[in-house]
């Protein structure tokens, strides 16, 4: 409850302090800066995309419900097997 009640103070008074250290800027944003920012967050989509395809398994893993031996289990079943040496 305290780290609770800390976040909601912080957050408080960062806003306050937006409103009332805030001035007006009569800024120009160049076209070329908001390619820069979308090169950056489709850069960062992409490696999250390309993250996770990684970790796949680990994450399904992660989420699955279940054991963790059952699993195991079910990844080594095909070593497990006996094989036939006459084929």
């Amino acid at each position: 409850m305290n780290k609770v009640f800390s976040v909601v103070k912080f957050t408080y008074f960062y806003v306050a302090s937006l409103f009332l250290f805030s001035t007006v800027a009569f800024a120009y944003i160049d076209p070329s800066a908001v390619t820069y920012v979308i090169q950056a967050v489709a850069g960062a989509v992409i490696a999250i995309g390309a993250l996770i395809t990684v970790f796949r398994h680990k994450i399904i893993a992660f989420f699955k419900k279940g054991n963790k031996d059952e699993a195991k289990k079910e990844i080594h079943v095909i070593e497990d097997e006996p094989q036939d040496s006459n084929k």
